[in-house]
């Protein structure tokens, strides 16, 4: 049974950053993927400034183009009930598309001499220091392992409740726009919301402005994105020129509760550990952090100078003072979306004429 200092379940932005960052240090790393590279993934594709220099940290020299050659936003506009919020994006943001991104960090994984493996499925993880772990390609050990597979995959179904009766999907595109602006624009409408924004794909640029729109709504609401589009009358007067520049992918169901960045002595990292509200546009930066934040509190464990628990408690708590608070400040944003239109009207109006507001908002999601 092969043995390494740890192994790290999944391979987007969350299980990479681990991965690169835990390899550094100078840990034996395994890093399995299900799926394969490089992959649409419903995302928004939007990267905070925050998390701008620990990606330029994370990728190798080879890829440092993806950051030069991204898209920044600014801008954003909050399409709402008639009105229009705009606020500013300062520092600006970066538009990657996960295409790009998730195939640049994996190859930087490759560099950090991080054993990847793709197209393996993890069946079950056994014990305790030592982990076993199970895969269709057969078994590992390691003393410690990073959970970073995502909201719905098999690992994390024991740890799921039962699901809401209302469901929710999310469901991504991308379609030319030859006039784009740096701008996130977020349209929400009764059952859910769309967001637009340029976006670039490295391999596939042929001149042609290209935007990412992607969509949470109750199922009930639409399951394409051309119905979607119909829900906001904005949208889908935008939308009529669109031609598509990618096949539409989805998720389902998506669920929010509050994070747990550990069980069972795993570390969790990414939505494995808690899903964010998309519209905050934090995804990407909280997988990043939570990776890389999960690799550096095992450091001194790999050394021998703390135990695995107090590590992972080291861990707990970090990622409650940095990164806990953005889902507390999203949720409140979500629970204000859904009061009665009659008593967003006086708030509308208040954000309206002081976007100083709005961007307080903004930057307590980051």
């Amino acid at each position: 049974m092969a043995h390494y200092d740890l192994i790290i379940i999944g391979g987007g932005p969350a299980g990479t950053s681990a991965a690169i960052t835990a390899a550094r240090s100078g840990a034996n790393v395994l890093l399995l993927e299900r799926s394969r590279f490089p992959r649409h993934k419903v995302c928004g594709e939007f990267v905070s400034a925050e998390s701008l220099d620990l990606l330029a940290n994370l990728l190798n020299r080879d890829d440092s183009g993806l950051l030069q050659e991204a898209i920044l936003i600014s801008k954003a506009r909050v399409f709402l009930d008639g009105r229009i919020l705009r606020t500013t994006v300062s520092p600006a943001a970066a538009s990657i598309a996960r295409l790009d991104l998730d195939a640049a960090l994996w190859r930087s994984a490759i560099s950090a001499n991080v054993d990847t493996r793709q197209q393996v499925t993890v069946q079950q993880v056994t014990g305790i220091e030592p982990f076993r772990v199970i895969t269709t390609i057969g078994e590992f050990e390691t003393p410690a392992v990073v959970n970073a597979s995502g909201r719905w995959s098999n690992l994390n179904l024991p740890f799921i409740e039962e699901t809401p009766p209302e469901k929710w999907l999310g469901i991504k595109g991308h379609f030319t726009e030859p006039s784009g602006e740096p701008s996130v624009d977020l349209y929400f409408f009764d059952g859910g919301y769309c967001g637009v924004q340029p976006v670039r794909v490295r391999s596939q640029d042929l001149g042609m402005g290209r935007v990412n729109a992607s969509a949470m709504v109750r199922a009930d609401v639409g399951t394409t994105l051309e119905a979607i589009f119909l829900r906001h009358p904005a949208l889908h007067e935008r939308s009529k020129h669109w031609i598509a520049a990618s096949d539409p992918v989805s998720t389902a169901p998506l669920i929010f509760r509050d994070p747990r960045p550990e069980r069972d002595g795993m570390l969790m990292a990414g939505d494995a550990a808690g899903f964010v509200d998309p519209f905050v546009g934090d995804g990407i930066s909280l997988a990043l952090r939570s990776g890389s934040l999960a690799a550096q509190c095992l450091g001194k464990f790999f050394a021998g100078e703390t135990s695995l628990p107090d590590a992972t408690a080291q861990y707990r708590e970090l990622y409650r003072q940095t990164l806990v608070p953005i889902f507390r400040a999203s949720s409140k944003i979500r629970q204000l979306l859904r009061l009665p239109q009659m008593v967003r009207k006086p708030l509308l109006m208040l954000l309206e004429s002081a976007p100083a507001i709005t961007r307080f908002a903004v930057r307590k999601t980051r």
